[in-house]
């Protein structure tokens, strides 16, 4: 194209050379509005650079305190809220992708029963998936009091959001060619998701079940700061007694403990896919 061309190339096309088009006047409104959001957000909450950077200085402070971790004599009781924490986001994470399954089954478009069934089954889904853990465990402790009941109860119902959500996806992703064959075999609506979508999809979901596991044992950790149980009741009593070398072994074995089960979870989601 040589600049000649450009007279022509204008008028054939006018709407190109507009310098100031209606999509390119609102995208730039909607930058502006965007960097104002910004700047009223950083000025209500006052994120400071200058505090930040003298808050710099306290985390160091902190950071002496806990070194070298040592648990002294509360050694026992840590092993035993870690155990604890264990078994809360274990049978937590089992409850909820069981009692997923069948909301899940109503809430995808190639299981469900009737569209009405899968519009309010999303929405329940939606809305339990829209409390936090923290929150449900606040819940669980005031319905039936301290303790890791509360915990199990708490990771159970946030998650039931989560897993019921995953599992429908999985489910319409589901390929049509093995349920045609159910179908062409003879087999009814019932055979067709027992035989032609159920199958398809159980490595996924037992991969989806090992990660969330990995996740709630962090979640559980925290929700025991409100008295649900675990390790989080044990590193709360210490922070509040000023024990900070007790508090950073807690935090050593949370890390190791998510490491660990990381690389067991994804060892045995390689050997679902091989």
């Amino acid at each position: 194209m040589t600049p000649a061309d450009l007279p022509a190339l204008r008028q054939r096309y006018p709407a190109q050379f507009r310098r100031l088009t209606g999509g390119r006047v609102a995208a730039m409104l909607g930058l502006l509005a965007g960097l104002a959001l910004l700047a009223l957000a950083v000025w209500r909450l006052e994120l400071m650079p200058g505090r930040f950077l003298a808050g710099l200085g306290q985390l160091w402070h902190f950071l002496t305190l806990m070194l070298p971790p040592d648990p002294g004599p509360h050694l026992p009781l840590i092993l035993r809220g870690i155990g604890e924490t264990l078994a809360i986001a274990c049978l937590g994470t089992l409850i909820a992708a069981v009692l997923a399954l069948p909301l899940a089954l109503l809430a995808a478009r190639n299981t469900t029963i009737h569209g009405v069934m899968r519009f309010l089954s999303r929405r329940v889904l939606d809305s339990v998936r829209g409390v936090d853990a923290l929150i449900w465990a606040l819940i669980w402790v005031g319905v039936v009091g301290l303790g890791p009941f509360a915990g199990v109860l708490a990771i159970a119902t946030s998650d039931i959001g989560t897993f019921g959500k995953m599992f429908s996806e999985a489910l319409e992703a589901a390929e049509r060619g093995p349920e045609e064959g159910v179908l062409a075999s003879g087999g009814g609506e019932l055979a067709r998701i027992r035989f032609g979508v159920v199958p398809q999809v159980l490595p996924v979901m037992a991969g989806q079940v090992l990660y969330l596991f990995e996740s709630n044992v962090r979640s559980s950790a925290i929700i025991g700061i409100v008295g649900a149980g675990g390790i989080g009741l044990h590193l709360a009593e210490m922070i509040r007694t000023l024990e900070w070398p007790a508090v950073s072994c807690i935090v050593l074995l949370i890390l190791v403990v998510v490491a660990a089960i990381d690389v067991l979870s994804s060892r045995l989601r390689a050997g679902m896919a091989g």
